[in-house]
Protein backbone atom coordinates (compact mmCIF):
# COMPACT_ATOMS: atom_id res chain seq x y z
CA UNK A 1 0.00 0.00 0.00
CA UNK A 2 0.95 3.55 -1.06
CA UNK A 3 1.53 5.72 2.39
CA UNK A 4 -0.69 8.54 2.23
CA UNK A 5 2.08 11.18 3.38
CA UNK A 6 2.92 13.29 -0.02
CA UNK A 7 4.46 16.32 -0.39
CA UNK A 8 5.49 17.99 -4.07
CA UNK A 9 7.84 21.28 -3.92
CA UNK A 10 7.56 23.75 -6.77
CA UNK A 11 10.11 26.59 -7.27
CA UNK A 12 9.47 29.40 -10.22
CA UNK A 13 12.61 32.09 -10.93
CA UNK A 14 11.01 34.57 -13.24
CA UNK A 15 13.36 35.31 -16.45
CA UNK A 16 15.01 31.48 -16.01
CA UNK A 17 11.88 29.28 -15.62
CA UNK A 18 9.06 28.98 -18.26
CA UNK A 19 7.01 27.48 -16.01
CA UNK A 20 7.14 26.28 -12.04
CA UNK A 21 9.69 23.65 -11.27
CA UNK A 22 9.43 20.05 -9.05
CA UNK A 23 12.26 20.70 -6.80
CA UNK A 24 11.39 18.33 -4.01
CA UNK A 25 9.26 15.25 -3.56
CA UNK A 26 8.52 12.60 -1.68
CA UNK A 27 6.50 10.07 0.50
CA UNK A 28 6.02 8.99 4.10
CA UNK A 29 9.08 10.59 6.10
CA UNK A 30 10.38 12.88 3.79
CA UNK A 31 6.82 14.29 2.97
CA UNK A 32 7.22 15.53 6.63
CA UNK A 33 9.86 17.27 5.85
CA UNK A 34 8.99 18.68 2.81
CA UNK A 35 6.13 20.22 4.77
CA UNK A 36 8.07 20.58 7.76
CA UNK A 37 10.59 22.55 5.75
CA UNK A 38 7.81 24.82 3.76
CA UNK A 39 6.59 25.57 7.84
CA UNK A 40 9.74 26.67 9.11
CA UNK A 41 10.61 28.93 5.97
CA UNK A 42 6.90 30.57 5.98
CA UNK A 43 6.02 28.84 2.80
CA UNK A 44 2.27 28.47 2.47
CA UNK A 45 1.14 25.12 2.02
CA UNK A 46 -2.36 23.63 0.31
CA UNK A 47 -3.62 20.55 0.60
CA UNK A 48 -4.88 19.23 -3.14
CA UNK A 49 -4.08 15.22 -3.25
CA UNK A 50 -4.78 15.32 -7.20
CA UNK A 51 -2.60 17.30 -7.83
CA UNK A 52 -0.16 16.62 -5.21
CA UNK A 53 -0.28 13.29 -6.83
CA UNK A 54 0.06 14.38 -10.36
CA UNK A 55 2.96 16.81 -9.43
CA UNK A 56 4.75 13.77 -7.84
CA UNK A 57 4.63 11.73 -10.67
CA UNK A 58 7.33 13.84 -12.29
CA UNK A 59 10.92 14.12 -11.91
CA UNK A 60 12.63 16.17 -9.94
CA UNK A 61 14.21 19.30 -12.21
CA UNK A 62 11.09 18.67 -14.71
CA UNK A 63 8.98 21.53 -15.83
CA UNK A 64 4.85 21.40 -15.01
CA UNK A 65 3.46 20.36 -17.85
CA UNK A 66 0.65 22.65 -19.34
CA UNK A 67 -2.10 20.48 -18.58
CA UNK A 68 -1.10 20.93 -14.98
CA UNK A 69 -1.67 25.44 -15.15
CA UNK A 70 -5.24 25.83 -14.38
CA UNK A 71 -4.48 23.43 -11.41
CA UNK A 72 -1.38 25.17 -10.79
CA UNK A 73 -2.86 28.45 -10.82
CA UNK A 74 -5.82 27.97 -8.56
CA UNK A 75 -2.86 26.95 -6.04
CA UNK A 76 -1.02 30.11 -6.43
CA UNK A 77 -3.90 32.57 -6.40
CA UNK A 78 -3.90 30.85 -2.82
CA UNK A 79 -0.87 31.38 -2.33
CA UNK A 80 -0.97 35.33 -2.76
CA UNK A 81 -3.99 35.21 -1.03
CA UNK A 82 -2.17 33.83 2.03
CA UNK A 83 0.56 36.44 1.55
CA UNK A 84 -1.63 38.97 1.37
CA UNK A 85 -3.27 38.05 4.60
CA UNK A 86 -0.17 38.17 6.25
CA UNK A 87 1.30 41.04 4.75
CA UNK A 88 -1.84 42.81 6.64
Amino acid sequence: MTDPRVAVALRYLAGTDHAPRVVARGRGDLADRILALAKEHGVPVRPDRDLVEALAALDVGAEIPPRLYEALAEVLAYVLKVNEKAAR
